[in-house]
Parts: structure tokens; C-alpha cells; sequence
């Protein structure tokens, strides 16, 4: 009886151990203060969504852009928008919502706003992150990565993770594309919402699989 208790207590005891290493990788990412929802079609067919994290403690000026976008009515912002471009095993881009075919968009801020920082990594598939023309050029396109894309560190700026609706990212991914990467299917972001979280929570350094 003895032996058979701690057996019962060390195993209870390994349990604990590991509960506490998940809790703290968790811990390891940048926190979640904002998020971002996107009902999407592909084809015309029925939405579904994704929900992005977005990380206003390392980069509000971005983050601020990104939600008031998501909240504007069709034709000011995200909403009625497509993702223009989409390469497998890389990215989805979208944003452009003024000429829909990446040369376009504009910010809150006027048409381009400065790189805020370099502080995040494109970690692995499911990363948020903007899309530009250079150094200083960000406006309204983004990019959700569908691979860990680590040659673009300190060249885009990223600032948020898919949380939910992973999968949707995956079908947008094989959605079959010309050869100009533009989606055959149309995927269009049908609507679309913003608004801070109650309490913000940590996200792990690795892909997303919400």
C-alpha cells in the first residue's frame, strides 16, 4: 500500500512538472491584447472564419492599424476585400483594398506608415506580418505565413498569430492559383471585426494549429 501511494504521489508529481513546463512555453511568445476576425469565402461559397491574435504591447502603432481596418465599412477597409495572392508552402497576402491586386491599399495613418520594429520572428506557419514595398512602405497589406519563413525577419514586421480557424488557412492555401499567384477561386474576407481582449494571454513560438 505504501509503495502503490507513492507511486501515486510521484506520478502526480511528474504530472505537476510537466503542466508547469507546458504553462511556461507558453509564456515564452508575445502576449495577445487585440484581436482580429476574418468570415472568408472561397468561391462564393459559405464563410469561414479565422481569428488572428494581435500583439499591441510590442507593436501598437501596427496592431491599431490593423484592427481599425478590420472595423471600417466595405470599400474603407478589410471588409469586400480578397486576398490577391497566395503561394503554397509560403504565404496568403492580402489587404489591398483599393485596387485588389497588390498595388494598392493605404493606413490609418495616411498611405504608408514606418517599419514600428523588428522585434518578432516569422516563427512558423500562421504568423502575421506586413507586407510592403521596401523599407518604410506599409499601408494596409499583410500576410499570414503557411510556413516558418525566417529569411523575412527584420524585413516585414510582424505583429500577430492565427488563434483560431487554421484549417481555413490551409484550404485558402490549396486553393489553386495562376500563374501569377493569384488565387483562381476568388477568396474574398466577406466580414470582418476587430476589438481588444479582455485579458491578454501568451502564445507559444511555433506554428499555429487552432
Amino acid at each position: 500500500m505504501r509503495v502503490s501511494g507513492c507511486v501515486g504521489i510521484v506520478c502526480g508529481l511528474v504530472v505537476l512538472i510537466s503542466c508547469c513546463k507546458s504553462s511556461s512555453a507558453e509564456a515564452n511568445g508575445p502576449k495577445v491584447t487585440h484581436k482580429v476576425w476574418f468570415d472568408i469565402s472561397i468561391g462564393g461559397g459559405a464563410t469561414e472564419r479565422i481569428e488572428i491574435g494581435l500583439f499591441g504591447d510590442v507593436v501598437p502603432k501596427t496592431v491599431e492599424n490593423f484592427v481599425q481596418l478590420a472595423q471600417k465599412p466595405e470599400g474603407e477597409g478589410y471588409k469586400g476585400s480578397k486576398f490577391h495572392r497566395v503561394i503554397k508552402n509560403f504565404m496568403l497576402q492580402g489587404g489591398d483594398f483599393t485596387s485588389g491586386d497588390g498595388r494598392g491599399g493605404r493606413s490609418i495613418y495616411g498611405d504608408k506608415f514606418a517599419d514600428e520594429n523588428f522585434k518578432l520572428s516569422h516563427a512558423g506557419a500562421g504568423w502575421l506580418s506586413m507586407a510592403n514595398s521596401g523599407k518604410n512602405t506599409n499601408g494596409s497589406q499583410f500576410f499570414i505565413t503557411t510556413a516558418k519563413t525566417s529569411w523575412l525577419d527584420g524585413k516585414h514586421v510582424v505583429f500577430g498569430k492565427v488563434i483560431k480557424g487554421m484549417s481555413m488557412v490551409r484550404k485558402v492555401e490549396s486553393n489553386k492559383a495562376d500563374a501569377r499567384d493569384k488565387p483562381v477561386k476568388e477568396v474574398k474576407i466577406v466580414d470582418c471585426g476587430g476589438e481588444k481582449v479582455a485579458t491578454p494571454f501568451a502564445v507559444t513560438l511555433a506554428d499555429a494549429t487552432a
